[in-house]
């Protein structure tokens, strides 16, 4: 092996066993920065022909939540005008909509996608407490 060789095998093994060294350090730190957000309440909502289900839902202020939605039947939409918040719903596929309430009191979630005669009556409650 020539001089210039070892000295390129060195500086590899120097490179590798840094990065080794460090790899423990940055697990550790992903683990803090994960422990310390708290994971998001899901929420299930079936929506069906013209009803949610549940129909009335309590949420904790600031508490970060996650609606996993689902449809009976047809394509539906899930609105909460009052917090900017809204998915559409597909037959067969699972919906995720996050939302943290900033805000207390008794919301209204609505369908906003024509899903048919009735639709105009499709929502839910949705009540923010401290």
């Amino acid at each position: 092996m020539t001089v210039h060789r070892r000295t390129i095998m060195t500086v590899h093994r120097r490179t590798i066993l840094r990065f080794g060294a460090l790899l423990p350090a940055a697990i550790a730190a992903r683990a803090i920065v994960a422990f310390a957000q708290p994971k998001p309440r899901e929420v299930a909502i079936t929506a069906r022909k013209f009803t949610y289900e549940p129909a009335e839902i309590t949420l904790k202020l600031d508490e970060p939540v996650v609606f996993l939605l689902t449809s009976a039947d047809v394509v539906m939409g899930f609105s909460v005008p009052e917090f900017g918040v809204r998915g559409t719903i597909i037959p067969g596929q699972t919906t995720r909509v996050p939302m943290t309430p900033g805000k207390t009191g008794e919301f209204t979630y609505l369908c906003d996608v024509f899903c048919g005669s009735g639709h105009e009556t499709m929502e839910g409650r949705m009540r923010v407490v401290a």
